[in-house]
């Protein structure tokens, strides 16, 4: 059982999707943090350093530091799905990265939690260009495990998570549902209960869901603000800072309801 947790990484890792009455953002990473403390008879601390928007550098350049000089003993990534979206990308330099950055996570102590993101391939204009990169991502990377220190747990594979049901309106990153999946996934991982609360299994074995539709409103609304930025050199995560940037204890009572 795990009572300190660091999760680093982009907009996957920052809950981008899951978006609370407030205007903060939760994500799997915090359910990850709940389900931790749920079933902890110690207080679990938690921290996220994540933030939209970034490329596997950056991460790794910015976040991996401040992540184990807190001495946390698990940290996780995920990265490189905004590097596999860009017109031009070595694949297996970014696998590389990743797993580099995962040993040097290891080398300071800490557990590393490395995952995969879940498949948007499906809802996404050039969506058969993101498989093909997004599959040879992630066979990089599996070709290099297992590794002593690292879990990895495999998103990517769960084809369930493709489903129109577990993603936000851009259809680039998943809604409250998704990112539920994807802790159970880590969680289930670790031994550790998932809480029936989420509702995880129930929402899986449900039927039906809108079929994910492109119409000339989500072209305006997502996808030309996307290609702006790209054509401007600028990121939607300009400016952000880390929304749990230190270590916090987590309040399990203090969920917010999916």
């Amino acid at each position: 059982m795990f009572t300190s947790y660091i999760a680093i990484g982009d907009s996957f890792t920052e809950g981008v999707g899951d978006d609370l009455p407030d205007g903060r953002v939760r994500g799997w990473a915090d359910f990850v943090a709940l389900g931790l403390a749920a079933a902890s008879p110690e207080p679990v601390r938690y921290a996220n350093l994540a933030i939209r928007g970034r490329k596997l550098g950056p991460i790794v350049a910015e976040q991996i530091e401040p992540a184990i000089a807190q001495r946390p003993q698990l940290v996780s990534l995920n990265g490189g799905g905004n590097d596999i979206m860009r017109p031009r990308v070595a694949i297996a330099d970014v696998a590389r990265i990743l797993i580099d950055a995962a040993d040097r996570v290891t080398a300071s102590g800490s557990h590393m939690l490395l995952l995969s993101g879940a498949n948007p391939s499906a809802h996404l204009p050039l969506g058969g260009l993101v498989r093909r990169r997004g599959n040879d991502l992630a066979r990089e990377v599996r070709a290099m495990l297992p590794r002593d220190g690292i879990t990895f747990v495999d998103n990517w594979a769960d084809e369930g998570l493709e489903h129109i049901r577990y993603w936000s309106e851009d259809r680039l990153h998943l809604n409250a549902l998704g990112h539920a999946r994807v802790a159970s996934n880590v969680l289930t991982a670790f031994d550790v209960p998932v809480p029936a609360e989420w509702g995880v299994d129930e929402v899986a074995a449900s039927s039906g869901g809108d079929r994910s539709r492109r119409t000339a409103e989500y072209y305006r609304r997502f996808v030309l603000p996307w290609i702006g930025r790209r054509l401007t050199g600028r990121s939607s995560g300009d400016g952000r800072a880390a929304k749990i940037a230190e270590l916090t204890v987590v309040d399990p009572a203090g969920a917010q309801p999916l």
